[in-house]
């Protein structure tokens, strides 16, 4: 792999070294070597990069990649809908290759935005070939993936035992570490149910599995009456709550909760646009920068919405932004004096927070000598750019998919002078239209 020299970029770099109006970046194999003024060439391969705004690669830290080919089918959906049209039917209909084509063409899409490590919240995966497909969708894209398994949620038919009582399957968890061990750009983790939508001895036992496992155990929170009232209160007293639980939405937890799952070191996952858009409430970002804590940002469905993850830092920010307003207004009669979150937090929200959730900010969601060389280089020479008088605020409310010039994972290219480099993507497209025509066919959902 040749050592590539990003030389007089605007480099932002999320870490202590700050910003650098304009410098230069040197990789070296997977790494980044240097970040300085000037660095000098040697054998490396130049890369012009003034006019452009270098950051660290975004991380999504909640999708659920399977449901690329239904891009906009749950766009008018209450979460209510979606349990119902989404979880109980149309994802009964996903083959193996389904599940391929979809998580491929949705990593590839995370890469040509801008994502670089995309955590695959995957439960539509009903056998072993199923959890195969999609993983090896994720790794013929090149991104850095957290493939986090997880389990089906269909009605549960005439004498079956319903999904809520079915403890995660280990061994299939145990399959797959086996099978992936040592992938650089991939890890497993545990997709849980966990108190809200399982019984309690279910949840007891995937926190205990995850525990044991070394994994990280992430799960849904709100979205309806829980299953297990008491099961938070249950699984701290058994010493089950730590880092390594992941939080998403996080809706219906109490302020005494949320302050005490900070405590705990827990990791919180918003998906601001998505949860406004389906009914869960409003984001729990405010909630959390009381307690002195940041979320990490995902898109979650792209059956709702865009897969751009700087739309998801811009909604966020503009929602909490918002009622901190309207907060500010009712108590004192006026606008209030300045804004309560900077665009700099909302950044970090979509690169360090993101990294952190994973357990990964040693390795990426900044830009520093040493951590994986995996960045987003941003034209910012474009019209909807100029002039750019602070690279942060132009990084998180002007750019938009168009200036997305290249980005690299782990040193190497996947994204060059605005081409995704990924070969002709046409049959894959097809493939993929195909597949979700298919399902939703297949459940009456003819458009």
């Amino acid at each position: 792999m040749p050592n590539t020299l990003l030389r007089g970029a605007t480099i932002v770099t999320m870490d202590q070294q700050g910003e650098l109006p304009q410098g230069d970046l040197l990789v070296q194999g997977e790494r980044i070597a240097a970040i300085a003024p000037r660095i000098e060439a040697g054998d490396a391969d130049v890369v012009d990069a003034s006019g452009c705004i270098v950051i660290p690669g975004l991380v999504n830290a909640h999708m659920h990649t399977w449901q690329t080919a239904l891009r906009g089918v749950a766009a008018n959906w209450t979460l209510l809908e979606y349990f119902q049209k989404m979880h109980a039917g149309l994802a009964t209909a996903f083959q193996p290759d389904d599940l391929f084509i979809a998580t491929r063409m949705g990593a590839l899409n995370q890469l040509n935005c801008g994502t670089t490590t995309l955590a695959d919240w995957c439960h539509n995966n009903p056998t072993p070939a199923h959890n195969d497909a999609a993983i090896e969708g994720l790794l013929s894209t090149g991104i850095r993936a957290a493939f986090f398994h997880g389990t089906p949620k269909p009605d549960p038919k005439p004498g079956q035992v319903p999904f809520w009582e079915v403890p995660h399957p280990r061994a299939e968890i145990e399959r797959l570490l086996k099978a992936h061990q040592g992938q650089s750009l991939l890890s497993i983790q545990a997709a849980v149910l966990g108190p809200h939508y399982a019984t309690l001895e279910v949840a007891m036992q995937d926190f205990r599995m995850a525990r044991e496992l070394g994994l990280i155990a992430s799960l849904h929170q709100g979205g309806g009456v829980a299953r297990t009232p008491d099961g938070w209160e249950r699984l701290e007293a058994a010493g089950l709550l730590g880092p390594n639980i992941n939080i998403v939405h996080g809706h219906a937890l109490s302020d005494g909760q949320l302050q005490r799952f900070c405590e705990l070191g827990m990791s919180f996952s918003a998906a601001a646009e998505s949860e406004m858009s389906q009914g869960h409430g409003h984001p729990i970002t405010g909630r959390l920068r009381r307690f002195g804590r940041a979320p990490s940002l995902g898109v979650d469905l792209e059956s709702v919405l865009s897969g751009d993850m700087l739309t998801q830092a811009r909604v966020a920010l503009g929602m909490q932004r918002s009622l901190d307003n309207v907060a500010y207004r009712e108590t004192h009669g006026t606008i209030p004096p300045t804004s309560t979150i900077t665009a700099r937090e909302a950044l970090s929200w979509v690169t360090v927070e993101g990294a952190r959730m994973l357990q990964q900010l040693d390795r990426i969601g900044t830009l520093a000598p040493g951590k994986q060389a995996d960045l987003v280089v941003i034209r910012a020479s474009d019209l909807n750019m100029q002039p750019v008088h602070d690279a942060v605020s132009s990084v998180v409310f002007q750019t938009s998919l168009a200036n997305i010039d290249s980005v690299m994972v782990a040193g190497r290219w996947r994204k060059r002078a605005g081409r995704l480099l990924a070969g002709d993507l046409s049959a894959d497209l097809a493939r993929l239209c195909a597949s979700g025509e298919k399902i939703t066919r297949a459940m009456g959902l003819v458009h």
